[in-house]
């Protein structure tokens, strides 16, 4: 079950990076009419949901810069950012690299229970690292099908 889960988070985010290639760093930043985001906002928060269900809330280390949480979590919105974002050859790139880590990190750990259960927004309830992995693929291709839609809304 394991080696399932991680080829399925290989496998995910392998077409994540596929869809994310060629949309240059303007196009990263444009928010499609009544819409409250944009790519780059849905690429950094794809990162940082990633890294708090792999790390941080396991209580392991995390690779997640300061801002990321002002900038990509739940609720926020480009359209009221105060500081810089990074750039999309930066979450790309950090996008790039997580998968690799995460396998280093939790091989054999997947059946270790949580240190505290978490229930996500939509009611589901997380109480083993791989559950609360399995379930970060379910959230990307949530988000990369809202990539699609806006990759076409914005013509590119």
């Amino acid at each position: 079950m394991e080696s399932l889960i991680f080829d399925q988070l290989a496998f995910a985010r392998k077409n994540t990076l596929r869809i994310l290639e060629g949309v240059t760093e303007s196009d990263a930043t444009r928010t499609p009419e009544n819409f409250r985001n944009h790519i780059l906002w849905h690429a950094g928060h794809i990162y940082l949901v990633q890294e708090r269900f792999a790390f941080m809330l396991h209580g392991f280390d995390a690779q997640l810069p300061e801002s990321f949480m002002a900038l990509f979590a739940a609720g926020t919105t480009p359209l009221t950012w105060t500081e810089t974002p990074p750039s999309m050859s930066e979450v790309i790139d950090r996008l790039g690299q997580q998968q690799q880590r995460i396998q280093l990190a939790l091989a054999d750990k997947l059946m270790d229970k949580a240190p505290s259960p978490y229930t996500t927004s939509s009611g589901f309830r997380l109480e083993t690292i791989g559950e609360f992995l399995n379930f970060t693929l379910y959230h990307e291709g949530m988000h990369i099908s809202t990539i699609k839609h806006y990759k076409m809304l914005l013509n590119l």
